[in-house]
């Protein structure tokens, strides 16, 4: 009866919940580190310092989310013990939080996608990406160079800096996640021997391969897919390979400038638009 007593008294109930609650707190952040570290997806081309940054963002978050929870919750409980009258505190605060959340949800949904992009680890800095969807319309695209909880910043070919809030991107378009592709339409003559065609086109992928400095960015050499269509001035086929994150401008460029010079020397004609003009006699 004593041992009840004693834990009957407010007192002693307070130093408790506040022994918990610091108990609690230090803890919290061992607990949030373990679940950050199994729920984060690890993205195959990062560096581990790159790793290393995106946990401690995520875990500094859910930590302080946790401690904040954890002396709201004891804070209340000593409250309580002591009979202070909460009801109007929490009216007061009811009312001035609706008016903040109905003020801000369009930001509390852009840190929640952030924190999403960055454990599901759908794009990353450096990766070059296509953001659409909500208010964007048809999309947005350039470099990534940087990431926050709440916007992303993209860095287009002309230059321009692009801010796009996270939660505006309903559509996520990663070109260089992993590998990226080379795909190439090539139109032909229609007096073009396609089995040399084909010859042309993978001995150009197999060559590039074999270079000093583009062989490393290959992975699998351009080489010959498919006759695609009947054009109305050519035959076209397709060519197809697979490179380094972000290398498939470059490569589809220096391919096509030695297939047009190896097309040239086994004489096989890139095909232009012609018009056959009939006159009446």
């Amino acid at each position: 009866m004593e041992f009840q007593g004693y834990f009957d008294n407010p007192t002693t109930l307070t130093i408790l919940i506040l022994v918990v609650a610091v108990g609690l707190h230090h803890v919290s952040g061992i607990i949030v580190a373990g679940i950050v570290q199994r729920v984060m997806r690890p993205h195959g081309l990062e560096t581990k310092a790159d790793n290393n940054k995106r946990k401690d963002t995520l875990r500094n978050i859910f930590s302080a989310t946790a401690r904040l929870a954890i002396w709201i919750i004891a804070v209340s409980t000593i409250l309580g013990l002591l009979h202070f009258n909460l009801a109007p505190i929490a009216t007061g605060a009811g009312f001035v939080g609706i008016i903040i959340g109905i003020g801000a949800q369009a930001t509390i949904r852009d840190y929640l996608a952030g924190i999403s992009i960055l454990i599901e680890n759908q794009y990353r800095v450096g990766d070059i990406v296509t953001l659409s969807g909500g208010t964007i319309g048809m999309g947005t695209s350039g470099l990534v160079e940087e990431i926050t909880l709440r916007i992303t910043k993209l860095r287009d070919l002309d230059g321009t800096l692009n801010i796009v809030r996270n939660g505006e991107a309903s559509v996520i378009t990663n070109r260089t996640y992993k590998y990226s592709s080379v795909v190439l339409d090539v139109g032909v003559s229609y007096d073009s021997d396609i089995d040399v065609v084909e010859k042309v086109m993978n001995a150009v992928g197999k060559d590039m391969k074999k270079d000093d400095v583009l062989g490393s960015k290959i992975n699998e050499p351009i080489a010959f897919f498919r006759v695609d269509q009947f054009a109305a001035s050519s035959v076209v086929v397709k060519a197809v390979g697979k490179v380094t994150p972000a290398a498939q401008w470059e490569i589809a460029g220096e391919y096509r400038r030695r297939l047009l010079k190896a097309f040239a020397k086994e004489g096989i004609e890139i095909a232009l638009p012609q018009v056959v003009v009939h006159q009446k006699t």
